[in-house]
Order: C-alpha cells, then structure tokens, then sequence
C-alpha cells in the first residue's frame, strides 16, 4: 500500500478496513495528489468530510472490466475526463493526434479515449446499470449545454446526454461535491435537485428556469446558436443568474444557478488537506508525470478572472468574481515547498488564471454579481474598477524571505492593462527587480483594432504603453529582461490584412516568437460561438471567420515570415492581398524576392530571441539594396574570378612555406 495516497487496488481498500468505497473517482489523468490537480482536491475534501474514496486512474475502457475492480460503490462513481478535455489532450489545432500526454505516464500518449468523460459513463452503465454516476471537470463543465464540437464539426448534445450520467457539476466543485453525496445518500431523485453549480435531467422545466432554443434548433439554425449562447454567458452569474433550462429530445437539460466563490477562509482550508504533492508511486518505473514537474514547486493562490478575454473559457468555468487565499494560507505553503525533495531555492510561480488579481473587480460584485454586458477591462478599465497590489506585494516579500528560498517567480501570467491601472503601489518594479526569471510572458494577441475588438484585449496602445514603462522599470533597477508577449492567428475577425499588420510590427519590433498559436475553437468560449456561427453574439452581426486550412497556415505562417519553411506561404499570402511590397531587399520588407538557402536549412543566429524591452520604435538593419525580383546577386558573375585568385594566393603562400 503506498502510505498516504488513496488506495487504487481492492487490496489496499482492504487494508483500510472497507468493505468498499462509498465513492469511486474515474479520472483520464495519471492519480497525482497534488492541489494543482483538480481530482486531488475533490477526493481530498471527500475525504476530509468522512468519504471513502477510491482512485480508479486511466482505466482500461476497452471493456467494462476494470471498471469492476472496486465492486458496486456504496454511493456512486465520479467521472472526470481530466485537468483539459479529452480532445484538445488528443489533437492540435489541425486536428492532428499529439505524440504525447504530459497528464500520463512517462508522457505516453493513448492512456485515455476521445470525449473520455462519456466514454467512462457508458462502461460504468455496462458493467452496474443505473449506479448513481456525477461527472465533472473541464470537460463536462464547458460542454453542459447543446455545444458546437470542432473536431466533429457539428453541435453535440450535453454532455450529460451523451454520458447517461446522473448529474454534471460545472465549474468548482468543493462545495457542490458535497451537497450531490450528500443528496446521494438520501436517495433523491436527480430530477429534483437544485444544488448551485449542477445540471440534471428532467421531464417538464420548473418555474423560474429560463428557457433557450433547444438542442435541435441551435443544430440547424447558426443564429439560435448564438442567442442561446449569449443567453448562457449573461447568467454565467453566482449572484444575479437564472437557472437556465434547454430542451434535449423529450427531456429538458437543466442547469441550476452556479456556485457561489469558495470565501478565503474556505480556500484556505482546501488548500490546507494532507496532499502528498506527488504523482503516485505506481509511475516510478515508468518515469512519473511530467505534468507536475510544472507545479510541483509553484502556488495556486487565486481563482476566477475578470479579465474576460473571448477566447477563454475560464467565464463559463471559473467565473468573473475572483477569490483568493489569505497570505497566511500562501506562506505556510511556501514552508512546506522548502521542505520537499528536490526543492532547490526556487518558488516558480505564485499565481492562478491571472497572477495579479486577488480582489473581486469592484465592491458591489458579491452583492449584486458581475455586471452583464459589461466588462471590467474591455475595451477600457471600469471607472469602479479596484486595481492594487499591494497585498499580492506583501505576500512575494514574506515568500521570497522564508529560509531556503532564493527566488520568488511570477509566471502564470499578469494582466498589463490591469498593472497600468494601478498607480500606487509600485508593482511593476517590485515585479521586475525580484520575480521575474529573466523574461515577462504577458499576452497582447494581436496589434489590429478589428482583431482585438472580436478577442476583448485593450488597444494596441496600451499595450506599447506598457512596454515603455517595463523598459523603464528595467532601466531604474538596472537590470536588462526579456518581454516575452503572446500572439494569436486565425481569430475570428482576422482577416489576411490583419495577419500581415501583426507581421509587419514583428518585424518593426525585432520580436521573433519561438512558438506560435493558432486559434483553437473550444467549447465554452464566446469566440468559438463566432467561429461556429459567423456571428458576434455581443451584438448578432457578422463576423469573418477564417475556417479556411490554407488561410490558416498562412496566417500562422506570417507570425515567423523569418523562418525559411514559412518563406512560401508567406509569399502567397502577401500576393493574395497585394501586399508585393513587402517582398524585397528593403528594410520594410517581410521577405527578400528568392531565398539564399534551402528551405529547410537552419537559420543563422539564435531563433527566437526576443527584443529586450522592445517596442514598435525599432528600425530595421540598414544595408540592404533593393533589387529586381528576376535579378541574381551581383557577386555570382565575378564568383569565378575571386576563385582563381583565391587559388593563387594560395599557391603563392604554400612555396613560400616550402622554402621556409
């Protein structure tokens, strides 16, 4: 029995003294119990509460064998496909299978089956008919309602349909957990529950719920689609939302209002449970998990973002009110990271969906929720908008004071719209003088206005603003860091002329990202509403989508035009939108008229290398002529000449050796 893990045998549910677990939690991920792993602090805050709880990890779905291995729970199984949804763990952007699975063994790709979480129910079914079943997580959360699916390329039922499961919990699910097993054990039927944060299926709609396009009509009809999805988004509310209720078939999908915040003190205690920060021992041989390598040494210290990007789903998941722990909470963490094996001096991060939010927006959010059709950031900061730091500074001080510690990073991620905002507390330079790892990640996503409209990011401006003073921060604390920012092709909205704009301030900055990202249409997400239906849901009007694969490479493509594999999709996008002006020798120019080297060649100097600091003031490297685009270099006519010369000189050098 591995001492301190949950037992994953029948022999070590034994050795506990069980005739059998009231709860059997099936996971698509490797057992990793570790409070960055949301299946360790589900089963963990079970287990806090007097369940037994046992781990059924990656299970053999080929049959429904292994889902037998603990016999007939006393109350029921738990399903959750895993840290991310089963499909984007599977398949790139191109929907193309991923070699690996840092979330398994070894890294080893194929532990898991497509849409795993339905997958998992089905055998369960199979092998013990109507046992009570919950399923959660990300998977399930974002695809509680009728949703468009991009790898199938069509709208799916519920995933509580699809699953046959009993109940779906969405969103954070300490407090939600507790209440199913609970209703569970009484012996309820599903259809009456109304536990905040859940969904169930049932025969007729109750009063009050909210009733939206069933599933049938969002499936043929793009615009329903739309409207019953920012119908969704607005009631995406702990405080102000409806229950929301959409027709399946003969039976009505419905959603309970969502969960309330976890409080600090409620955090705190979460994070406080006998975690063993540790993939279980059964992966030894096999090279543990490389997921945690990630985590192992970093805090999760706040949930929930305000910052509502479009493509995020952490709305439909997290929600927009953030919560966070006490700095306490945050500081005897860090003492217990100190005292781990292989902790050697470094904290990696201490953060969570954005690192620097702590506080909710503004005051009146937990009395009266986030506001709807409003945003706290976009396209500008709220006027009630509270943005200060000074709490999350004097957390990093203690942290970074703690014996053992030689460095406290930040690399979740920070808001630089949101850093702007705050005017007082100094952030900025507490942040690049001490928590910073030699280079900033921050993420525009783009430079073009129409873009960054569809993606709710400020303007291009302010993020240039941002720069400046980062170099400025640098220059007083005179040190001289990396800012590494983020960019998005193929955004709906992004046309080729926006693509080649993002292009052209690449080039004019000096920054040559080392990976780029395509936009990857997820459930739950209001940009993937806009890739599905062609229309912005904020407003029903059109809205260009680029679906097209070619399109999409080329656009992919002129985020790196400086790497030679990119040189032709980058001259086809350029003659596709005119733009023949940037092919050429000149400074301004994307590319030259012909390579020099193969396509495949490597590139001198060191790829990716960011500019320190830059911004869109820099110029580019005088001495290029301008040539014909038919024209051979000047140097090959004379290329004979040089070499017979070449050859005398040589000559001429070794008889003088000779005769030395």
């Amino acid at each position: 029995m591995a001492k301190g893990f949950l037992p994953v045998t029948m022999d070590e549910v034994r050795e506990r003294g069980w005739d059998a677990p009231d709860f059997v939690y099936v996971t698509g991920d490797a057992y990793v119990d570790h409070p960055s792993f949301g299946l360790a602090i589900i089963s963990r805050v079970l287990e806090a509460n007097g369940y037994r709880v046992a781990m059924l990890p990656q299970p053999d779905w080929h049959s429904c064998e292994d889902f037998k291995r603990f016999g007939k729970p006393r109350l029921g199984f738990l399903v959750t496909a895993g840290v991310i949804d089963s499909m984007v763990n599977h398949y790139t952007v191109a929907r193309k299978p991923r070699s690996s699975d840092v979330y398994s063994p070894g890294g080893e790709a194929g532990h898991r089956p497509d849409r795993a979480t339905a997958v998992y129910c089905n055998r369960i079914r199979e092998a013990y008919g109507s046992v009570p079943i919950a399923i959660g997580g990300v998977e399930a959360s974002l695809r509680r309602f009728a949703h468009y699916d991009y790898w199938d390329d069509r709208v799916r039922n519920s995933m509580l349909v699809d699953s046959c499961a009993d109940v779906l919990m969405f969103g954070m699910g300490e407090r939600s957990v507790l209440a199913v097993a609970k209703f569970i054990e009484e012996g309820r039927d599903f259809s009456e529950m109304r536990i905040p944060g859940t969904c169930v299926m049932s025969r007729e709609v109750p009063e009050g719920f909210l009733e939206i396009a069933p599933m049938e009509e969002v499936a043929r009809d793009r615009r329903a689609y739309a409207e019953a999805f920012k119908a969704q988004y607005d009631q995406q509310d702990p405080v102000r939302g409806r229950p929301i209720a959409q027709k399946h078939g003969r039976r009505w999908l419905l959603q309970n209002v969502p969960g309330l915040p976890l409080t600090r003190a409620e955090l705190d205690r979460v994070y406080a449970l006998p975690y063993m920060r540790a993939w279980h021992p059964m992966y030894d041989r096999l090279g543990g998990v490389p997921a945690l390598q990630e985590v192992q040494f970093s805090i999760a210290q706040v949930r929930g973002c305000f910052g509502g990007c479009n493509f995020c789903a952490l709305t439909f998941h997290q929600g927009r009110i953030v919560s966070s722990r006490s700095k306490e909470s945050i500081v005897a963490e860090g003492r217990k990271l100190t005292k781990l094996p292989g902790f050697k001096g470094y904290i990696h991060d201490v953060g969570g969906p954005t690192a620097d939010f702590r506080e909710p927006a503004c005051a009146k959010q937990l009395q009266s929720g986030a506001c709807p059709n409003r945003q706290c950031l976009f396209p500008e900061p709220c006027r009630n908008l509270r943005a200060d730091h000074r709490e999350y500074i004097e957390i990093l001080r203690e942290l970074r004071e703690l014996p053992g510690v030689k460095k406290v990073f930040v690399r979740s991620g920070i808001r630089f719209d949101y850093v702007l905002k705050d005017s007082k507390s100094g952030f900025l330079g507490e942040l690049v003088r001490h928590h910073v790892s030699g280079q900033l990640k921050v993420a525009p996503e783009h430079v073009s206005p129409r873009v960054l409209h569809y993606m709710g990011k400020p303007e291009h401006e302010v993020f240039e603003e941002f720069v400046r003073r980062y170099k400025q921060a640098n220059r007083n604390a005179g040190m001289d860091q990396y800012l590494v920012p983020y960019f998005m092709s193929s955004h709906p909205g992004s046309t080729l002329d926006d693509a080649i704009q993002l292009a052209c301030y690449l080039k004019k900055s000096g920054l040559r990202p080392e990976q780029v990202q395509d936009f990857y249409p997820t459930p739950g997400t209001m940009s993937t509403a806009m890739f599905y239906t062609g229309l912005d849901p904020r407003d029903m009007k059109p809205v260009y989508v680029p679906r097209d694969p070619r399109e999409k490479a080329m656009q992919r493509a002129l985020m790196q035009f400086y790497v030679p594999a990119n040189y032709a999709l980058v001259r086809e996008a350029l003659k596709k939108a005119g733009r023949e002006d940037l092919i050429g020798w000149g400074g301004d120019c994307l590319i030259p008229p012909y390579l020099r080297r193969k396509p495949d060649a490597p590139e001198r100097g060191k790829p990716g290398k960011q500019d320190r600091g830059s911004s869109a003031s820099g110029s580019s490297k005088p001495g290029h002529r301008q040539a014909k685009p038919a024209e051979k270099p000047r140097q090959a006519k004379n290329r004979p000449r040089r070499t017979e010369q070449s050859r005398q000189n040589i000559a001429r050098k070794s008889e003088k050796n000779t005769k030395s």
